[in-house]
Protein backbone atom coordinates (compact mmCIF):
# COMPACT_ATOMS: atom_id res chain seq x y z
CA UNK A 1 0.00 0.00 0.00
CA UNK A 2 0.88 3.65 -0.81
CA UNK A 3 1.00 5.71 2.39
CA UNK A 4 2.09 9.29 1.85
CA UNK A 5 2.34 12.36 -0.39
CA UNK A 6 2.38 13.58 -3.66
CA UNK A 7 3.23 17.05 -4.74
CA UNK A 8 0.92 17.84 -8.30
CA UNK A 9 1.61 21.06 -10.60
CA UNK A 10 -2.32 21.36 -10.73
CA UNK A 11 -2.83 22.74 -14.62
CA UNK A 12 -5.68 25.15 -14.72
CA UNK A 13 -9.53 23.96 -15.78
CA UNK A 14 -9.79 21.18 -13.21
CA UNK A 15 -11.27 21.33 -9.49
CA UNK A 16 -8.84 20.21 -6.97
CA UNK A 17 -11.36 17.27 -6.07
CA UNK A 18 -10.76 16.38 -10.13
CA UNK A 19 -7.18 16.06 -8.94
CA UNK A 20 -7.97 13.65 -6.26
CA UNK A 21 -10.12 11.47 -8.54
CA UNK A 22 -7.03 11.20 -11.29
CA UNK A 23 -5.23 9.85 -8.32
CA UNK A 24 -7.27 7.96 -6.67
CA UNK A 25 -7.77 5.78 -10.27
CA UNK A 26 -4.13 6.14 -10.48
CA UNK A 27 -3.38 4.47 -7.26
CA UNK A 28 -6.19 2.71 -7.03
CA UNK A 29 -7.55 3.80 -3.66
CA UNK A 30 -10.23 5.74 -2.36
CA UNK A 31 -8.22 7.77 0.79
CA UNK A 32 -6.98 10.51 -1.17
CA UNK A 33 -7.24 14.20 0.16
CA UNK A 34 -5.73 17.42 -0.42
CA UNK A 35 -4.42 19.71 1.88
CA UNK A 36 -6.31 23.27 0.63
CA UNK A 37 -8.46 23.73 -2.37
CA UNK A 38 -7.14 25.26 -5.29
CA UNK A 39 -9.32 26.91 -7.88
CA UNK A 40 -10.14 25.78 -11.16
CA UNK A 41 -8.73 28.49 -13.34
CA UNK A 42 -5.80 27.93 -10.99
CA UNK A 43 -2.59 26.89 -11.51
CA UNK A 44 0.31 25.79 -9.27
CA UNK A 45 1.25 23.29 -6.24
CA UNK A 46 -1.63 20.85 -4.59
CA UNK A 47 -0.36 18.78 -2.01
CA UNK A 48 -2.48 15.40 -1.41
CA UNK A 49 -2.36 12.83 1.03
CA UNK A 50 -2.85 9.57 0.14
CA UNK A 51 -4.33 6.62 2.30
CA UNK A 52 -2.39 6.85 5.81
CA UNK A 53 -0.98 10.91 4.81
CA UNK A 54 -4.22 11.66 4.76
CA UNK A 55 -4.34 11.37 8.25
CA UNK A 56 -1.46 14.13 8.65
CA UNK A 57 -3.35 17.22 5.99
CA UNK A 58 -4.46 18.69 9.28
CA UNK A 59 -1.14 19.42 9.97
CA UNK A 60 -0.41 21.04 6.43
CA UNK A 61 -3.76 23.03 5.91
CA UNK A 62 -2.62 26.13 7.74
CA UNK A 63 0.90 26.69 6.68
CA UNK A 64 1.32 30.33 5.13
CA UNK A 65 0.86 30.40 1.33
CA UNK A 66 2.91 32.04 -1.37
CA UNK A 67 1.02 33.10 -5.09
CA UNK A 68 1.69 34.92 -8.48
CA UNK A 69 -1.13 37.23 -9.52
CA UNK A 70 -2.00 38.72 -12.28
CA UNK A 71 -5.38 41.21 -12.51
CA UNK A 72 -6.93 43.96 -14.05
CA UNK A 73 -8.27 47.17 -13.12
CA UNK A 74 -11.85 48.38 -14.46
CA UNK A 75 -13.80 45.23 -14.04
CA UNK A 76 -16.04 42.83 -11.57
CA UNK A 77 -17.43 39.95 -12.25
CA UNK A 78 -19.31 37.37 -10.37
CA UNK A 79 -16.59 35.22 -9.28
CA UNK A 80 -13.94 38.38 -8.96
CA UNK A 81 -11.87 36.32 -11.34
CA UNK A 82 -11.75 36.58 -15.32
CA UNK A 83 -14.14 33.10 -15.75
CA UNK A 84 -16.89 34.85 -14.05
CA UNK A 85 -20.03 37.01 -15.70
CA UNK A 86 -19.15 40.92 -16.28
CA UNK A 87 -21.18 42.84 -13.47
CA UNK A 88 -19.60 46.02 -13.94
CA UNK A 89 -16.54 47.79 -16.19
CA UNK A 90 -15.64 51.03 -15.49
CA UNK A 91 -12.88 53.42 -17.26
CA UNK A 92 -9.38 53.33 -15.74
CA UNK A 93 -7.71 56.69 -15.60
CA UNK A 94 -3.61 57.34 -15.48
CA UNK A 95 -4.46 58.57 -11.76
CA UNK A 96 -5.64 54.76 -10.62
CA UNK A 97 -2.34 53.57 -12.54
CA UNK A 98 -0.17 55.97 -10.07
CA UNK A 99 -1.62 55.08 -7.24
CA UNK A 100 -2.00 51.92 -8.11
CA UNK A 101 1.33 49.96 -6.36
CA UNK A 102 0.67 52.28 -3.01
CA UNK A 103 -2.38 50.78 -2.99
CA UNK A 104 -1.11 47.28 -3.47
CA UNK A 105 1.33 47.82 -0.62
CA UNK A 106 -1.24 49.05 1.69
CA UNK A 107 -3.03 45.89 2.13
CA UNK A 108 0.58 44.54 4.13
CA UNK A 109 -0.82 43.27 6.90
CA UNK A 110 -4.38 42.09 9.01
CA UNK A 111 -7.19 43.04 7.86
CA UNK A 112 -10.68 41.94 7.32
CA UNK A 113 -11.72 39.93 3.93
CA UNK A 114 -14.95 39.06 3.11
CA UNK A 115 -14.69 35.59 0.94
CA UNK A 116 -15.90 35.49 -2.74
CA UNK A 117 -19.60 34.31 -3.50
CA UNK A 118 -18.08 31.48 -5.23
CA UNK A 119 -16.27 29.88 -3.23
CA UNK A 120 -15.18 26.43 -1.11
CA UNK A 121 -16.05 27.91 2.18
CA UNK A 122 -18.88 25.97 3.80
CA UNK A 123 -22.42 27.59 4.75
CA UNK A 124 -24.46 25.24 6.63
CA UNK A 125 -22.92 22.56 4.97
CA UNK A 126 -22.71 23.49 1.61
CA UNK A 127 -20.41 25.15 -0.63
CA UNK A 128 -20.58 28.46 -1.09
CA UNK A 129 -20.10 28.00 -4.53
CA UNK A 130 -22.93 25.58 -4.74
CA UNK A 131 -25.35 28.30 -3.16
CA UNK A 132 -24.59 30.52 -5.55
CA UNK A 133 -24.92 28.43 -8.78
CA UNK A 134 -28.60 27.75 -7.37
CA UNK A 135 -29.48 31.75 -7.06
CA UNK A 136 -28.65 31.72 -3.23
CA UNK A 137 -26.09 34.75 -2.46
CA UNK A 138 -24.68 33.98 0.67
CA UNK A 139 -22.86 37.33 1.68
CA UNK A 140 -20.28 35.49 4.34
CA UNK A 141 -18.75 37.63 7.64
CA UNK A 142 -15.59 39.22 7.30
CA UNK A 143 -12.37 37.10 8.35
CA UNK A 144 -9.13 38.16 9.71
CA UNK A 145 -6.18 37.56 7.28
CA UNK A 146 -2.87 38.65 6.98
CA UNK A 147 -0.59 39.79 3.78
CA UNK A 148 3.09 39.12 4.87
CA UNK A 149 4.60 40.54 1.89
CA UNK A 150 4.48 41.79 -1.49
CA UNK A 151 6.98 42.06 -3.46
CA UNK A 152 7.80 41.67 -7.33
CA UNK A 153 4.94 44.19 -8.45
CA UNK A 154 4.72 45.09 -12.43
CA UNK A 155 2.13 48.05 -13.37
CA UNK A 156 1.45 48.34 -16.99
CA UNK A 157 -0.86 51.49 -18.83
CA UNK A 158 -3.39 49.18 -19.11
CA UNK A 159 -4.14 48.84 -15.85
CA UNK A 160 -2.73 45.54 -15.82
CA UNK A 161 -0.84 44.49 -12.98
CA UNK A 162 0.77 41.40 -11.34
CA UNK A 163 2.80 40.79 -8.02
CA UNK A 164 3.85 37.50 -5.71
CA UNK A 165 2.23 37.64 -2.20
CA UNK A 166 2.66 35.31 0.78
CA UNK A 167 -0.51 35.00 2.70
CA UNK A 168 -2.06 33.65 5.69
CA UNK A 169 -4.55 30.48 5.29
CA UNK A 170 -7.85 30.97 4.77
CA UNK A 171 -6.94 34.26 2.04
CA UNK A 172 -8.45 34.79 -1.06
CA UNK A 173 -6.19 36.14 -3.52
CA UNK A 174 -9.48 37.02 -5.97
CA UNK A 175 -11.01 38.87 -2.57
CA UNK A 176 -7.24 40.92 -2.35
CA UNK A 177 -7.44 41.81 -5.64
CA UNK A 178 -10.86 43.25 -5.94
CA UNK A 179 -10.45 44.97 -2.87
CA UNK A 180 -7.32 46.49 -4.56
CA UNK A 181 -9.66 47.49 -6.94
CA UNK A 182 -12.55 48.89 -4.50
CA UNK A 183 -10.33 50.70 -2.56
CA UNK A 184 -9.37 52.73 -6.40
CA UNK A 185 -13.13 52.75 -6.77
CA UNK A 186 -12.46 50.91 -10.45
CA UNK A 187 -12.83 47.38 -9.48
CA UNK A 188 -10.58 44.86 -10.38
CA UNK A 189 -10.34 41.32 -11.47
CA UNK A 190 -8.39 38.42 -11.12
CA UNK A 191 -6.52 37.14 -14.48
CA UNK A 192 -4.13 34.57 -13.58
CA UNK A 193 -3.20 32.68 -10.41
CA UNK A 194 -0.70 30.48 -9.75
CA UNK A 195 -0.18 28.53 -5.76
CA UNK A 196 4.17 29.07 -5.32
CA UNK A 197 4.64 27.71 -1.82
CA UNK A 198 2.52 26.03 0.81
CA UNK A 199 4.85 26.52 3.69
CA UNK A 200 8.32 25.62 3.04
CA UNK A 201 7.19 23.01 -0.04
CA UNK A 202 7.47 24.78 -3.29
CA UNK A 203 5.91 24.16 -6.87
CA UNK A 204 9.34 23.57 -8.06
CA UNK A 205 9.59 20.44 -5.93
CA UNK A 206 5.98 19.27 -7.80
CA UNK A 207 5.13 16.94 -10.96
CA UNK A 208 2.39 17.36 -13.03
CA UNK A 209 -0.51 14.74 -13.63
CA UNK A 210 0.51 13.13 -16.64
CA UNK A 211 4.23 12.32 -15.18
CA UNK A 212 3.29 11.10 -12.15
CA UNK A 213 4.03 7.94 -10.45
CA UNK A 214 5.05 5.83 -7.33
CA UNK A 215 8.64 7.26 -7.15
CA UNK A 216 7.11 10.87 -6.61
CA UNK A 217 5.26 9.13 -3.65
CA UNK A 218 7.05 11.03 -0.62
CA UNK A 219 6.93 9.26 2.87
CA UNK A 220 5.01 10.98 5.13
CA UNK A 221 7.00 11.93 8.15
CA UNK A 222 9.59 13.97 5.78
CA UNK A 223 6.90 15.80 4.90
CA UNK A 224 6.59 17.34 8.62
CA UNK A 225 8.04 19.95 9.82
CA UNK A 226 7.79 18.43 13.21
CA UNK A 227 11.28 17.33 14.82
CA UNK A 228 12.05 13.47 15.16
CA UNK A 229 12.66 11.32 17.65
CA UNK A 230 13.85 7.58 16.62
CA UNK A 231 12.15 5.08 19.04
CA UNK A 232 13.92 1.26 20.12
CA UNK A 233 11.91 -1.57 19.28
CA UNK A 234 10.46 -1.89 22.35
CA UNK A 235 9.28 2.01 22.20
CA UNK A 236 7.93 1.25 18.67
CA UNK A 237 5.40 -1.26 20.16
CA UNK A 238 4.49 1.32 23.08
CA UNK A 239 3.78 4.00 20.58
CA UNK A 240 1.59 1.57 18.21
CA UNK A 241 -0.68 0.56 21.05
CA UNK A 242 -0.89 4.44 21.52
CA UNK A 243 1.15 4.08 25.08
CA UNK A 244 3.28 7.16 26.41
CA UNK A 245 7.02 6.93 25.57
CA UNK A 246 9.70 7.32 28.14
CA UNK A 247 14.04 7.94 28.01
CA UNK A 248 14.28 4.52 27.39
CA UNK A 249 12.89 4.30 24.64
CA UNK A 250 14.62 6.36 22.51
CA UNK A 251 17.82 6.59 20.32
CA UNK A 252 17.87 9.44 18.96
CA UNK A 253 16.51 12.98 18.60
CA UNK A 254 16.23 16.32 17.36
CA UNK A 255 15.84 19.58 19.06
CA UNK A 256 12.48 19.91 20.65
CA UNK A 257 10.73 21.95 23.29
CA UNK A 258 8.07 21.13 25.64
CA UNK A 259 4.76 21.16 24.20
CA UNK A 260 6.35 20.80 20.59
CA UNK A 261 4.76 18.04 18.50
CA UNK A 262 7.34 15.75 17.47
CA UNK A 263 7.55 12.60 14.87
CA UNK A 264 8.32 9.31 16.40
CA UNK A 265 10.18 7.32 13.81
CA UNK A 266 10.95 3.63 13.71
CA UNK A 267 14.67 2.46 12.75
CA UNK A 268 13.29 1.77 8.91
CA UNK A 269 12.52 5.13 8.89
CA UNK A 270 8.77 4.85 9.43
CA UNK A 271 6.43 7.15 11.05
CA UNK A 272 5.04 5.55 14.00
CA UNK A 273 3.08 8.33 15.42
CA UNK A 274 2.87 11.99 16.10
CA UNK A 275 3.37 12.60 20.01
CA UNK A 276 3.62 15.77 21.96
CA UNK A 277 7.38 16.56 23.79
CA UNK A 278 6.40 17.00 27.78
CA UNK A 279 10.25 17.74 28.69
CA UNK A 280 13.04 19.92 26.15
CA UNK A 281 15.67 17.93 24.71
CA UNK A 282 18.29 19.76 26.56
CA UNK A 283 16.66 17.66 29.81
CA UNK A 284 16.94 14.69 28.36
CA UNK A 285 21.03 14.52 28.77
CA UNK A 286 20.26 15.29 32.48
CA UNK A 287 17.69 12.53 32.51
CA UNK A 288 20.65 10.34 30.93
CA UNK A 289 23.01 11.19 33.22
CA UNK A 290 20.87 10.79 36.94
CA UNK A 291 19.81 8.03 35.33
CA UNK A 292 16.23 9.16 35.50
CA UNK A 293 13.56 7.45 33.18
CA UNK A 294 11.01 9.66 33.05
CA UNK A 295 7.85 10.18 30.95
CA UNK A 296 9.06 12.20 27.77
CA UNK A 297 6.10 11.60 25.22
CA UNK A 298 2.61 11.88 25.12
CA UNK A 299 0.76 9.81 22.45
CA UNK A 300 -2.14 11.74 20.21
CA UNK A 301 -2.10 10.46 16.66
CA UNK A 302 -0.88 6.76 16.12
CA UNK A 303 -0.18 5.06 12.12
CA UNK A 304 -0.28 1.25 12.90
Amino acid sequence: MNNGFILIDKPSGITSHDAVDIIRKKFSTKKVGHSGTLDPFATGLLILGINKGTRLLEYLQHQSKKYYVKAELGIITDTYDITGEIKEKNQVQKEHINKLEEVILSFKGKYLQVPPMYSARKYNGKRLFELARQGKIIKMPPKEVEIYSIENIKIFENGVFEFECEVSSGTYIRSLIMDIGYKLNTGAVTTELRRLKIGSIKVDDAVTLEKMSEKDIIPMFEMLSFPAAYLNEKGKQRALNGNHIFLEHIEQYDTFKKGDKVSLIDKEKNLIAIAIAERNSKFLKTLEEHERNERIFKIKKVFK
